[in-house]
């Protein structure tokens, strides 16, 4: 089966992305244009559902639409052979390439590219991407270095800011290079793969409900889900249906809008989704995922999936549903950890400069085991506040180490 991809940046840039991307065997891809940058939350928001993952054109879409993103996504970097491509184009005008301002790339990644082309970096400057920066800040960047080095070019990652400076001073606006395309889209294949690998495992609910619900009046709710429902005993009712739907359903483990709404109609509802590989694996999570959430009240909802991992599902509206900025004790609660095991990792993650962490990286910082930090990281990724962002060699014999990046 083909993987769906989207293809989200300027007019400009997403059909060359697109065709790049479509060379790749197995890949079906779709074209979201904008006019401008900020629209990108807004096409990712309007065609989650039609994608299996997001390839933005560069760093600055998808920042926009970082919290708005539901599936696998990465973006085209352009400090490695797009940056090289062009310093050669440069040259080839006759610019001075070692009085160079460039925009929202790494100002290390940037350096770095320089140096290795045997370029001088003195007097090269390099403003990083922020959310909350405009064009109007990245011209006056580019303005006061020109103002310091005659001779000076600005590069620059954003048509907006070509389109400020393109009568006051030598600008060069970056694309990037099938090189780069390919190397994002491989990053992208891997993660989005995995992701529909999970999507795919078996859902089971096990649903309890008092007083006693005719199977029409739940058969609606789980309609919604996109699953099945039958009589699994003279109490419970079961639900079938794969991971996907429930994650979409549930706003991505947070919340469950049919718990409140059946909790409005019924004194008590507990319902235990089990999450695994096998439909015998899936029955066995959710019953330990119901013996938990009776433990929780007359109204609650547990997903278990393997490796010891429980989330609490929030009762709550669809409008109601938690936001990014939840406090830290209602996630400790959801994700069965420590206050202060929260606050620990929020302390190692604005040390390394909030860059995706390892699995050894979170044990060296919690000062626990391998496989205790592999379980932690999992609840986390479970309830939303890690994804996977990628992979690193781990220099030795074996898979490449996963990476989290962690948001809390």
């Amino acid at each position: 089966m083909d993987t769906s991809i989207g293809v989200v940046g300027p007019h400009d840039l997403v059909d060359s992305v697109a065709t790049v991307c479509e060379e790749q065997a197995g890949v079906r891809v779709h074209r979201f244009d904008y006019d401008h940058e900020t629209h990108a939350s807004a096409m990712v928001t309007t065609h989650a559902s039609g994608v299996d993952a997001w390839l933005f054109t560069g760093i600055v879409p998808y920042t926009l639409a970082h919290d708005a993103l539901t599936r696998p996504a990465a973006f085209v970097d352009y400090s490695g052979s797009t940056l090289l491509e062009a310093l050669v184009r440069l040259l080839r005008e006759g610019h001075d390439v070692t009085r160079l301002s460039v925009d929202t790339l790494d100002p290390a990644q940037v350096h770095g590219t320089l140096r290795d082309a045997g370029v001088p970096v003195a007097e090269v400057r390099a403003l990083p991407y922020r959310p909350g920066a405009t064009a109007a800040d990245f011209a006056a960047f580019h303005r006061r270095h020109a103002a310091r080095h005659q001779g000076a070019v600005a590069v620059t990652c954003l048509a907006s800011v070509h389109d400020q400076l393109a009568s006051e001073l030598p600008v060069f606006r970056l694309a990037p290079s099938r090189q780069s395309v390919r190397g994002a889209l491989r990053q992208l294949l891997l993660s989005a793969t995995s992701q529909i690998q999970e999507d795919a495992q078996v859902a089971l609910g096990l649903v309890e409900v008092s007083p006693a619900s005719e199977l029409d009046d739940l058969a609606r709710e789980v309609g919604l889900l996109g699953g099945s429902l039958s009589q699994y005993s003279e109490t419970l009712s079961l639900i079938v249906t794969t991971r996907g739907p429930l994650h979409d359903a549930s706003h991505g483990f947070t919340a469950l809008p049919l718990l409140h709404r059946l909790g409005q109609r019924h004194d008590v509802v507990r319902i235990g989704f089990g999450i695994g590989h096998s439909g015998a694996e899936a029955e066995r999570l959710a019953r330990r995922a119901l013996a938990r959430a009776r433990s929780h009240g007359d109204v609650a909802a547990v997903v278990s999936s393997r490796n010891d991992v429980d989330i609490l599902l929030e009762t709550v509206a669809p409008a109601q549903a938690p936001k990014p900025d939840q406090s830290r004790a209602v996630v400790a609660s959801r994700v069965g950890l420590s206050v202060g095991t929260l606050d620990r990792l929020r302390e190692i993650t604005t040390a390394t400069a909030d860059r995706p962490l390892t699995t050894r990286d979170v044990a060296d910082g919690l000062g626990v085991q391998l496989r205790t930090a592999r379980r932690i990281l999992q609840r986390l990724e479970l309830a939303g506040c890690a994804e996977r962002s990628g992979s690193l060699d781990s220099g030795t014999i074996g898979r490449p180490l996963t990476l989290y990046r962690i948001t809390l």
